[in-house]
């Protein structure tokens, strides 16, 4: 059975309320004068993460723009460029 909390019992009693949920890790319908207007539910904190990413829109972009770069053939720079970009930043003149 899906456990229900109206919206004022929500407001009182919040830290229980969450705790329940990490316990029980089954979601909660919270009530407003009986009817339901949101749930609760437990979140893998990898999962929330990836989807945070997936719709960011800094993150969309850069993907969109990187599928569209390989799809023309476009692979980047190589690792020796890399390599010799990160040599030249070791030995490039950085005072200390």
């Amino acid at each position: 059975m899906v456990e229900t909390v109206g919206v004022r019992d929500l407001a009182n009693r919040a830290l229980a309320v969450l705790d329940e949920l990490e316990h029980s890790r089954r979601p909660i319908i919270v009530t407003r004068r009986g009817y339901p207007v949101a749930v609760l539910a437990p979140i893998d904190a990898e999962a929330f993460y990836d989807d945070v990413l997936a719709y960011a829109p800094e993150f969309v972009a850069g993907h969109k723009a990187a599928e569209e770069r390989f799809a023309r053939g476009d692979f980047g720079r190589g690792l020796e460029e890399v390599l010799a970009e990160l040599d030249e930043g070791d030995h490039g003149g950085a005072s200390g």
